[in-house]
């Protein structure tokens, strides 16, 4: 059994082939509870010629909610900002492996209807450990025009979020560890309520991950048995902590043949701090 869905990864042997011909984006983040700083890392070493995509840069200013989505014309100014136009494939890895906001950026692109955008599978650990070529220079291309075209169909809001616990319509994955799913561990980031929404499913990002090989997205047979127990005729949307880590479950979906998966943008972070949200502890369906 195959991937579905194939183009959303390249490997590193097929980018160190290509770092002439496609836009690579480093997208490095430190959750609230790492050390240093996303920029930090990227500007000590990253793969030549990838420019930063900072996601608490080229986020929505409008709200105090962490990284939400911009609007379309602050993501085709800042995005054409970095030298990546309607045209361009790019690549998008971060110092972590293959999860954390590569996934996010990913997700971002095609949401804001970008289609040729890939994820390099394992990210910088893999391209360090064959000692593949770093560097410290910090491109400056010329802008260019970039497009965006936004897909609603691919986020989610609060309001569609507690309109879906009475319709309950839509399947809601949370990819957050079991402990903090079921409400006995703290957040990273501030959270008034620790739990889960009603009626979610846990599935840990990391479940899709190969940890014994710089945590690369597991093959298709082992995604397909992950995958199983959802109802493949219902609509899925992937929650998290802040909405990063729920990108990498809505890539794993995409892989497996589903382009459809939604991100719930506010994720925790939003859910887990309002009077009107309701919660659940425990273990959930």
């Amino acid at each position: 059994m195959d991937y579905v869905n194939p183009d959303a990864l390249v490997s590193t042997d097929w980018l160190a082939g290509r770092l002439g011909d496609v836009r690579v984006v480093d997208a490095t983040y430190m959750l609230p509870n790492m050390a240093g700083r996303g920029r930090d890392a990227y500007e000590d070493g990253h793969i030549p010629g990838a420019v930063f995509f900072d996601i608490d840069a080229i986020r929505d200013d409008g709200t105090e909610l962490p990284h939400m989505m911009p609007g379309p014309q602050k993501f085709s100014s800042m995005v054409g900002g970095l030298g990546i136009g309607d045209g361009d494939s790019v690549v998008v890895y971060d110092s972590h492996g293959g999860y954390l906001a590569a996934a996010r950026v990913w997700w971002m692109f095609r949401a804001f209807g970008h289609r040729h955008v890939a994820l390099l599978d394992g990210g910088l650990p893999k391209w360090m450990r064959e000692k593949r070529p770093l560097g410290d220079e910090i491109p400056d291309p010329p802008a260019r025009s970039f497009s965006a075209r936004p897909n609603p169909d691919l986020v989610r809001g609060v309001g569609q979020m507690l309109e879906n616990l009475d319709t309950k319509r839509e399947q809601v994955v949370d990819a957050r560890s079991a402990p903090r799913f079921k409400g006995l561990e703290p957040e990273p980031r501030p959270a008034g309520k620790r739990g889960h929404i009603p009626g979610s499913v846990n599935l840990p990002f990391t479940d899709l991950l190969d940890p014994d090989a710089d945590f690369v997205m597991r093959p298709a047979p082992e995604l397909a048995r992950i995958f199983e127990r959802f109802d493949p005729e219902r609509p899925i949307v992937a929650s998290c902590g802040s909405g990063v880590t729920a990108a990498v479950l809505a890539l794993g979906f995409y892989l497996m043949g589903r382009q459809d998966i939604a991100v719930y943008d506010g994720s925790w972070a939003e859910w887990g701090n309002r009077d009107d949200t309701p919660v659940e502890k425990g273990e959930g369906p």
